[in-house]
């Protein structure tokens, strides 16, 4: 089936998807046109969700929590980050990286001493460092390579261990529901009061499931105010667990999903 994930060519989404499916990829500007083309019925979609340094990607969260799209798989992808340039480390007289990438490599650029520009997307970053002799990028291999760059350093991220999780989105919700795997869920609390956000917890605990995953962001219902978006793995007393957090707050499931396994 036909995938649409963040573009240019390059990316780690890009790399993603071309992981998951040997048909038709769909390469988009923004993660907002990600949603709107899943939301069409155009094709599925391919978005980063989090990332093991630097967090949570809050413009997928934000759209998750509006769009009327189901998850239907997730998947992780390890992340490498490159230096390449036409010159050695040294000798470079500024760096572009995309903000994410920049975050995910502040050990390694605050050796360089030079000015960082940002870019939107790592693709972005080779070509403008391969426009710009004496410059460097932050970049993947597959970027530096066709804009042809060479690398100079590689795997420059602060850890070696670091990966990004992507989520499979659908406009359409699955027949079945899988046995094991995750549940993700929006939780917009229906009152503020002390101690709601330890009774919806308590709900799950009770059940015996385990949360993975608790992310909040800014409700719409005003300052101090927030949605909760949790991660539970599947188990007998899911239902249950649901049934009764909804009589404390609004609830959005947001899919029942295993994890996808690349193609390639």
């Amino acid at each position: 089936m036909t995938l649409c994930c963040l573009g240019p060519e390059g990316t780690f989404s890009h790399e993603m998807a071309r992981a998951l499916t040997d048909d038709e990829i769909i390469l988009l500007p923004t993660v907002t046109d990600v949603f709107r083309a899943v939301t069409e019925e155009r094709c599925d979609g391919i978005v980063p969700v989090e990332n093991s340094d630097a967090g949570a990607v809050g413009p997928v969260m934000d759209c998750l929590s509006r769009a009327p799209v189901v998850i239907t798989g997730e998947a992780y992808l390890p992340v490498a980050h490159h230096f390449a340039a036409t010159v050695p480390a040294g000798e470079i007289t500024a760096l572009y990286a995309h903000p994410q990438a920049h975050d995910q490599c502040l050990r390694f650029i605050d050796t360089l001493g030079v000015p960082v520009i940002h870019t939107e997307s790592n693709s972005a970053s080779a070509l403008q460092a391969a426009s710009h002799p004496g410059t460097g990028a932050i970049t993947t291999e597959a970027a530096a390579s066709m804009a042809g760059l060479p690398l100079q350093q590689r795997s420059v991220q602060n850890t070696q261990n670091n990966t990004t999780r992507f989520l499979r989105i659908s406009a359409q919700r699955p027949e079945t529901r899988p046995e094991m795997g995750k549940c993700s869920l929006i939780i917009d609390p229906d009152a503020d009061r002390p101690g709601l956000l330890y009774d919806l917890l308590r709900e799950f605990n009770r059940a015996g499931l385990n949360l993975t995953r608790i992310e909040s962001r800014p409700s719409k219902r005003g300052m101090g105010n927030y949605i909760f978006f949790l991660d539970v793995e599947i188990a007998p007393g899911l239902p249950e667990a649901l049934d009764a957090v909804g009589t404390l707050a609004t609830v959005k499931d947001l899919g029942w999903y295993g994890r996808l396994e690349g193609r390639r």
